[in-house]
């Protein structure tokens, strides 16, 4: 099973950009897609760690990157992840890049990202791009993984500031051809987002000041969230309901 998190996707941007975003356009023809209306904030590092642990944010406790000025870690949060439940049991698993720590966590995968997993100038996304993109490929042409969990970060970063830019849907337009030199290496596939975004205006939570040292806020985070399956027999409907999905398909549980 591979699994691609594409942090902060819309189909605000997909489903009027399709004819650019040529890879988006076959998995929704070929398999399902639908929206994940989330019912817990749409704040990344709970989002994040409740798809890989099946918990909701009451129950894993992990609420931000920095706590009390402290960077939090993996070992702060007191939660088995999928990929450490699959691993006692035996199956080869890697995961790259997952954001819900900084710099982003993996498992059983050593990574550098660019700009220490926080990059922000325009150049440093494109390579964070390039250079998880590398990576995964290198994972799946020679570890060969039952499950592979890979997460591009790029989006939610650019969004905040170029919301509504051409720009934007270019960003958009890497991550699409991405996600093509993955897929083949896999049948089964997910492709999910942690929330989606929107008008910084019309945001349900402001997760940064309008004004910035790097400038004017255009977009935040919004509840909704896209979801594609290929070759998947699940029913997600909350980010909790991955763990589970991943969870029956591996152990039958």
């Amino acid at each position: 099973m591979l699994v691609i998190g594409v942090d902060a996707a819309t189909w605000d941007v997909i489903k009027p950009n399709l004819d650019r975003l040529k890879t988006f356009k076959k998995l929704m023809q070929e398999g399902v897609h639908k929206t994940i209306r989330l019912k817990q904030k749409p704040w990344s590092p709970e989002v994040w760690c409740s798809m890989f642990t099946g918990l909701k944010p009451e129950e894993h406790g992990h609420h931000d990157y920095v706590v009390d000025g402290k960077i939090v870690k993996r070992e702060d949060i007191k939660a088995e992840f999928i990929w450490d439940i699959l691993d006692k049991a035996g199956f080869k698993v890697r995961a790259l890049n997952v954001p819900f720590v900084v710099p982003p966590y993996n498992f059983k995968v050593s990574f550098t990202p660019p700009g220490n997993g926080v990059p922000v100038e325009i150049h440093e996304l494109i390579e964070e791009i390039k250079a998880v993109t590398d990576k995964a490929l290198e994972i799946l042409v020679n570890d060969k993984p039952d499950l592979f969990i890979v997460v591009y970060t790029a989006l939610d970063k650019l969004s905040h500031f170029y919301w509504g830019d051409p720009l934007l849907v270019k960003f958009y337009e890497m991550i699409d051809n991405a996600i093509s030199k993955l897929i083949p290496y896999d049948n089964e596939i997910i492709i999910i987002s942690d929330h989606g975004f929107c008008d910084y205006d019309k945001a349900p939570i402001r997760t940064l000041p309008k004004k910035t040292p790097k400038g004017e806020i255009k977009g935040d985070h919004h509840p909704d969230a896209i979801l594609i399956m290929k070759n998947v027999d699940c029913d997600i409907n909350q980010p909790t309901d991955l763990f589970y999905c991943i969870k029956r398909r591996f152990l039958g549980e």
